[in-house]
């Protein structure tokens, strides 16, 4: 069966060097020293889905490189900010281009329409992007374990602090567990394979279960994750309000969903509702 993460991570090295080409990494390191020296603000992803109580992470997707255009018109000016009424606690926004019809100036764009936490969703490989990423101000990053060794995982997770971004670590296999330290501040688990981009939630289950008690440390959907420890994200294939309610009893606190929204004509009403659906006492 085709390996569409393979194929990614290949083109992805041929355009991050031709970016690099166009504009050299002393350029943007220099763009990136002007902005930490006006100490823009900086929102925490973590601290958002720690104190919210829906936890959804809204997603800004046109396509998919399984099921092509999802939303092929989506206005990064409007879907963002739409969400965030809609009572989304953070937004990530595909920027990859060849394979999800996105770009870095979807962030661009939707920065100064937006107060939540923005993630710079894409496949991150090299420090440039990590520049890329602050210069647009998005405020976390995802770095996905079966794209780096552990050794380039933490080198890019100081790194991203260093710059003042949050790190949001994906993994999808038991084998990965050992690329999680005490530094990641959210551990993403997907559930779609990332060969085949077939989901299965189930995935999420699983795996919390291998987690140490130290992370999954409470069955309680009330109790407050310690700023210490990393903050459980569950990714792909959630289409339903009960799966939201098990996987928090799970101890997951961050819902990263995008199809569920963007295959209809108007996301952040599909959002509302499944809100509404989701958490029926509270009002929403």
């Amino acid at each position: 069966m085709k390996d569409i993460l393979s194929e990614i991570i290949k083109h992805k090295r041929i355009e991050v060097e031709m970016q690099k080409q166009a504009i050299s990494s002393e350029h943007l390191r220099a763009q990136v020293d002007v902005l930490m020296n006006e100490n823009s603000p900086r929102r925490s992803m973590k601290k958002a889905l720690a104190a919210s109580t829906t936890g959804i992470i809204a997603e800004f997707k046109r396509r998919s490189p399984s099921k092509g255009w999802i939303y092929e018109a989506a206005d990064a000016e409007q879907i963002p900010a739409a969400y965030e009424a809609a009572g989304a606690s953070a937004i990530s926004i595909l920027t990859d281009e060849k394979y999800f019809g996105g770009s870095l100036r979807d962030i661009r764009i939707a920065r100064p329409l937006v107060n939540s936490p923005i993630l710079r969703k894409d496949f991150i490989i090299d420090e440039y992007q990590l520049f890329q990423a602050r210069i647009v101000e998005a405020d976390a990053i995802l770095l996905i374990a079966a794209c780096l060794s552990r050794e380039e995982c933490s080198r890019l997770t100081a790194r991203a602090h260093a710059l003042g971004l949050e790190v949001l670590l994906e993994i999808h296999s038991p084998s990965e567990l050992s690329y999680i330290s005490q530094e990641i501040d959210m551990i993403g688990i997907n559930n779609r394979n990332l060969g085949t981009f077939v989901t299965d939630v189930e995935n999420s289950f699983r795996l919390a279960g291998q987690l140490s008690q130290a992370v999954v440390h409470s069955h309680e959907p009330s109790a407050k994750i310690p700023e210490n420890l990393p903050l459980l994200v569950s990714e792909s294939g959630i289409t339903h309000p009960e799966t939201i309610r098990k996987l928090r009893m799970t101890g997951f606190r961050g819902f990263l969903m995008g199809e569920t929204f963007m295959r209809t004509e108007h996301p952040e009403n599909t959002l509302k509702e499944f809100i509404s659906q989701t958490y029926p006492t509270q009002g929403y």
